[in-house]
This record gives structure tokens, sequence and C-alpha cells, in this order.
């Protein structure tokens, strides 16, 4: 592990109004809907990358990143089974996730790519990096929700109680149908920011028309919980023998990595960023002070700078 290195400011495409969402298209993958946006390249010799969201987001939460590096990636960016407007899966595992994902860069047949992931989809990006590095260039991982001792102590600490519980998408549909849209928004941008200043108007409005979404959709409950008790059993499992360890999958990376954590991060242990890169062998670590759990959201500059820092780095 070593400190990553920050590309000058200068190297980006200038900051300019906030961009709507990408372009959207449907591709079938397993029988199923896959929601994908394109942030197609400025340059001809940008590189193919993929970018996947955390628990409860979708594709839009890469908008500025991906048009910031738009002149070094041909990117796309999925909505995961269940989120979004994907269609909902009957599994919410991490390996169920990660052979999505494998399914459609294979589908894609780009090559490898350049794999980015946040939270969730950090954690689902570890398991393709390390069973199918054929399919990867770089891997960047912002906050990934790798499994840590008490995830009690964050954010999703009130859910989990409700996991246990028969019926429990029928609590959680109940507990949404509580909250007008605002406050669910309000909820969701006061978890991931570390200061909701950062939030523009238009990523409000975006965030607000997602929420929407989540109430017009009876599988959401489900994707969600789904979801978690995934999560929570990754983290299990990460301690138990077995190459489904998380951590043993990380330590199997072969592909120059790079870490982004937030030391505001209320959904993820701050210090689990650390312990990621020091489990994977060619890893670069970056920590912001201020930032919270959607560095990628917060400060998108920051972290295509430390994109760029690294793809420099390996030229």
């Amino acid at each position: 592990m070593k400190g990553a290195l920050l590309a000058d400011d200068g190297v980006l495409l200038p900051d300019g109004e906030s961009p709507a969402p990408w372009p959207a298209r449907r591709v079938v993958i397993g029988g199923a809907m896959l929601h994908v946006r394109d942030t197609p390249a400025t340059a001809p010799d940008a590189e193919p990358a993929v970018y996947v969201h955390g628990l409860g987001g979708s594709s839009q939460n890469f908008t500025d990143v991906a048009g910031l590096l738009a002149d070094r990636f041909d990117a796309q960016a999925v909505d995961l089974p269940g989120f979004g407007y994907s269609d909902p899966s009957p599994r919410y595992s991490i390996a169920s996730f990660a052979a999505t994902v494998i399914g459609y860069l294979e589908h894609a047949g780009r090559g490898p790519v350049h794999l980015v992931g946040n939270s969730l989809g950090g954690s689902i990006a570890v398991r393709v990096a390390a069973l199918r590095p054929d399919l990867i260039r770089t891997l960047t991982l912002i906050s990934p929700a790798m499994p840590f001792l008490d995830p009690r102590r964050t954010a999703h600490g009130p859910y989990l109680p409700i996991l246990a519980l028969p019926r429990a998408e029928r609590i959680f549909a109940w507990g949404m149908s509580r909250l007008t849209v605002e406050e669910m928004a309000d909820q969701v941008l006061e978890a991931c920011f570390g200061d909701i200043r950062k939030a523009t108007e238009q990523r409000r409005a975006e965030a607000l028309e997602e929420i929407r979404l989540r109430y017009t959709v009876s599988h959401y409950p489900r994707a969600y919980l789904g979801t978690l008790r995934g999560l929570v059993s990754s983290f299990l499992r990460a301690y138990l023998p077995g190459r489904n360890s998380q951590w043993r999958l990380a330590a199997e990376i072969t592909a120059p990595t790079l870490v982004i954590g937030g030391l505001h991060d209320r959904l993820v242990d701050p210090r689990v960023n650390a312990q990621v890169a020091r489990a994977i062998p060619d890893s670069r670590l970056l920590m912001l002070p201020g930032v919270g759990h959607v560095a990628q959201m917060e400060v998108p500059r920051l972290v295509a700078r430390a994109i760029v820092g690294m793809l420099d780095e390996k030229r």
C-alpha cells in the first residue's frame, strides 16, 4: 500500500454546469433487463470503463466524475438489479451482483475495463476483479462496503434488527410510507454526504426523482433489505474458512487499485479503507477529511484527479 497520487487539476475537463444524467439504454443479461448509462468519450484513445453504484443508489451517482473523465474513459454506468430502472433479481447477494457485472462485461465485449465501484459496488468490484482478472485494467474502490466487525455503529444500524423479522419487506415499506419523498431525500443526503451543502440543486432534484421511483416499484423494499442481508452475510463469511471471504478475494487482486475513503463516512467505518488497501497487493490509498460516503458526488474533481494519477503512474 502507498499513498495515492493526485494529477494536476488542469488535466481534467473544465467544470461547467452540473451535467444531466447521461443517455440510457437497456441491455438483457441473464434474461433480465439491465439499465445502463453511457458517457461517450471525448478523445479517440479513451479506454473502456464501468461504474457500479452502492446500496440504494443508481448509475446517476457517477454523472459528475464520468463527465470529468470523458477524455480518458469511454464509460458506462449500470443500475444494479433491483435498483434504478433495472429489473429485480431473485437473489441479492454479493456473488449474484458480481455474476451480473461479469455477465455485462462479457456481453459488452470491450476487453478489460477500468472498474470503479462505490460502497456495495466496491464490494462487488472486489469479487469481480479477484475472480476475473482478465476483465479488469484498473480498480477504483470508493468507500467499499467490505466487512467490518460492528455494522450496528453505522447509519444502517437501525435497519439490521428488521432483517430477522418475518415479513420484513412489509415493515420496511410501511416505514417508507410514513416519510414524504422530501424527508427521505434529506435523510439519504445527510447519511451519504460529509457536507450536505456540496449537493448541488440538480443533484438534489435527481435524488427526489429517484426516491419517487422507489415509491412506485413494488420490488424496492425486497431489493433493499435483500441486499442489506447479502452484505451482512458477506461480513460473517469474511471470518470463516473458504474462498468466499471478501478479504481473501481482495488479497488475490492483481490489478492496480485505488482506494478512496471519506473520514466523515457514516455508512462504512472509515478505517476499513486502509484495511482494504493493505489487503490488495498493488494498491494506493486516499483519505479525504470532511468527506462522506459518496466522494465521487461530493468531491468529484478530487476523485477524478486520483484516478488520473493512478492511470499516469501505470503508463
